[in-house]
C-alpha cells in the first residue's frame, strides 16, 4: 500500500475514533488543546500562508467532534495560537505546548488531541516531517508514547 493510501486510511480511522468519543470530548481543556494543536500543525514549518490558514479553519469548522463548541470561539482560539507562532515561533511554541498539555489529565482527551493533529496534518495528503515532528513533541507534552500513533 502506498504511503498516501496508508496516510488517508490512518486519518480516516482516527476521525472515526474521534467521532465515536464525541460525547466524552466537551471540556474546555480539550477545546483549548485541540485549537493549539491545529495551530501548531499549521505552523509546523515556521510559517502559515493564508491558504493553509483558511484550509485548517475549514477543517476545524467541519470536524464533527469539534462541533461540540461554537465555531467562532474555535476560530478565535486557533487564530490566537497561530498569531503566537507566527510572531515568534520558538516562544509561541512554548505557549502552544502549554495549552496542549492541559489535556494531559484525561487520557481520552489527550489521545484525541493527538488524533486531531494527525487528521489536520494529513488532510492535504502530505503529513510531512515537520508536522510529524510537532505532533511527536505534543505526544511527549501529553505523556503519550509517539509509537502509539506511528510517529
Amino acid at each position: 500500500m502506498a504511503l498516501w493510501d496508508r496516510l488517508k486510511e490512518s486519518a480516516s480511522q482516527m476521525q472515526t475514533q474521534l467521532t465515536a468519543r464525541k460525547n466524552d470530548l466537551k471540556s474546555g481543556a480539550f477545546r483549548d488543546a485541540s485549537m493549539a494543536m491545529c495551530a501548531l500543525v499549521a505552523a509546523a514549518d515556521g510559517t502559515v500562508d493564508p491558504a493553509e490558514r483558511q484550509r485548517v479553519a475549514q477543517l476545524i469548522a467541519g470536524n464533527e467532534v469539534l462541533q461540540n463548541f461554537p465555531a467562532d470561539d474555535l476560530r478565535r482560539r486557533f487564530e490566537e495560537n497561530v498569531g503566537r507562532l507566527t510572531a515568534d515561533f520558538a516562544l509561541g511554541k512554548v505557549s502552544v505546548m502549554q495549552e496542549i498539555a492541559k489535556a494531559k489529565k484525561k487520557p481520552t482527551e489527550a489521545r484525541a488531541v493527538i488524533q486531531i493533529g494527525i487528521v489536520i496534518g494529513g488532510a492535504d495528503g502530505d503529513f510531512d516531517k515537520d508536522e510529524q515532528a510537532v505532533v511527536r513533541e505534543a505526544c511527549y507534552a501529553l505523556d503519550l508514547p509517539p509509537h502509539e500513533f506511528d510517529l
